[in-house]
């Protein structure tokens, strides 16, 4: 019964746990002890909260024995991915620098899942302050992908998209800022969603790059993904990038179909970028659509390649003011025998700080110079409005965007670890979203000759997560429907 609680989608939790077939404490005591059986091979956890998840899910059967109405989420375990504050319980980046940091508040979206119910089991491994796309440069080791344990589990979030693959969370949280959500679901082969930028608070997420950060849920299928995100997209008066906006009910929306929904293709991101299977499965999926009343035809989005270029620029130029507050002195990593200040600053982040953290403040600090600020943060500053305006113009004329995920699946841990630009390169097909602030979704659409998870991007326009919730649902039951077929 363990094994089949965590199998089960948060929407079935829900109604087992309403319907008392099964209790609280036994959820979480089923996924807490997958997590002990399989944690240590994946590496999907930095901290595991164990007594007060169970203590949290007693609360929830104490008020549903009374007879109370609880939320949907009440009593389903979640895992937070490590640079979203949580009160009382370590929050580090995945950095020497913030090693034992125990924020004094919840991020935002904390206190709505608090709210709800939902039960915390942990804080999830990542790329070291979210600076990564394979999580491989965590201080507390590499996590490994559940369908294969020798490949990369993608990055940043890959603790969180690990522990959803492996049923080690029934969801998860994650950040995204340049496909940090939809490019470790795409190699996992889970679902990942980036809101549209200000659909979902970042207070109390430790920003990397501000103007493209978001928070966004990571699910086992897409009508979990549609109800996380109905309880997260709250508009938040302390947060001045959260815009108020309702979104109708999500459940009625899924069930609308595929049908007369214009589906544009960008040539650029089917041309040899891309390898030849990831493009024939999405390609795939591309026809199960029209198939079920979408209209495709190709669209031209010929700023994409200069959009993910100027993404590193931009990100890297936030990332290096946003990293200045962490210097060894208020919280933090401190070195030790420093006989000045200046001394304090120096060895604190070099010694707190992984490689690739380095690399990107030195590279933010070089892009933000008197020297190179017009040469390269101003231009990508004009790439971004640019970008913006492609989008615009192909959503005059279409609803949603299809592109895959990702250009390759999952590859091996180590493989590209020498090569930093051929890593950030896996973030090829995603970046254009966080530069235009639209939102955008993977979800599983095949596999590999090597049963290697193929991903498949859905874009909308702003605040057009509904319409992507559609197609992507759709999609998603007439896959299950033609694999129930095929057994």
């Amino acid at each position: 019964m363990k094994e089949e609680i965590t199998a089960k989608t948060v929407s079935q939790l829900s109604r087992l746990l309403a319907k008392k077939e099964v209790s609280a404490v036994e959820t979480v005591s089923a996924y807490i002890q997958k997590i002990q059986d399989l944690n240590g091979s994946l590496g999907a956890y930095i901290t595991v909260t164990e007594k007060a998840a169970l203590k949290q899910a007693e609360e929830v059967d104490r008020l549903r024995a009374k007879g109370e109405s609880l939320p949907l989420l009440a009593g389903i375990p979640v895992g937070l991915k490590d640079n979203i504050c949580t009160k009382g319980t370590p929050t580090t980046c995945a950095s020497r620098m913030l090693e034992g940091f125990v924020p004094p508040y919840n991020a935002f979206v904390v206190d709505l899942l608090e709210s709800q119910m939902a039960v915390m089991l942990g804080k999830l491994n990542m790329d070291e302050f979210a600076m990564g796309s394979s999580n491989e440069t965590s201080y507390f080791g590499p996590v490994r992908n559940p369908v294969d344990t020798e490949r990369v589990p993608g990055g940043s979030s890959g603790g969180c998209t690990a522990a959803v693959a492996a049923g080690l969370a029934a969801f998860a949280l994650g950040s995204d800022t340049a496909g940090s959500i939809r490019q470790p679901a795409a190699f996992c082969g889970v679902v990942g969603l980036k809101p549209t930028y200000g659909a979902v608070s970042r207070r109390g997420l430790v920003a990397l790059a501000s103007s493209l950060d978001q928070i966004g849920p990571i699910t086992k299928d897409v009508g979990d993904s549609a109800l996380v995100f109905e309880a997260i997209a709250k508009h938040d008066e302390q947060d001045a990038t959260s815009v108020r906006r309702e979104y109708p009910p999500l459940a009625k929306i899924l069930e609308k179909g595929a049908e007369g929904l214009r589906i544009g293709l960008p040539k650029e991101l089917f041309s040899d970028i891309i390898s030849g299977e990831v493009k024939t499965a999405v390609k795939a999926a591309a026809e199960r659509l029209e198939a079920l009343g979408a209209k495709l035809d190709e669209v031209s989005l010929p700023l994409l390649k200069a959009a993910h270029s100027a993404c590193f620029v931009i990100s890297a130029a936030e990332a290096s003011s946003n990293m200045g507050k962490f210097d060894g002195i208020k919280y933090g990593y401190r070195a030790k025998d420093c006989g000045s200040i200046d001394e304090i600053y120096k060895f604190s982040r070099s010694q707190g700080f992984g490689r690739g953290v380095k690399r990107r403040i030195l590279l933010g600090n070089l892009f933000l110079s008197a020297g190179h600020y017009q040469k390269y943060y101003s231009n990508a500053l004009k790439i971004r409005t640019l970008i913006r305006r492609d989008f615009e113009n192909v959503f005059e004329k279409f609803d949603l965007i299809l592109t895959p995920t990702t250009p390759t699946t999952a590859y091996k841990l180590g493989e590209k670890r020498g090569d930093p630009l051929e890593i950030y390169m896996g973030d090829i097909c995603t970046a254009a979203a966080n530069m235009a602030g639209l939102p955008a979704l993977s979800l599983p659409c095949g596999a590999d000759l090597s049963g290697l998870p193929v991903g498949m991007q859905l874009i909308g326009n702003a605040f057009d997560e509904p319409l992507i919730y559609r197609a992507a649902y759709a999609y998603e039951q007439s896959a299950k429907t033609a694999r129930r077929k095929d057994d």
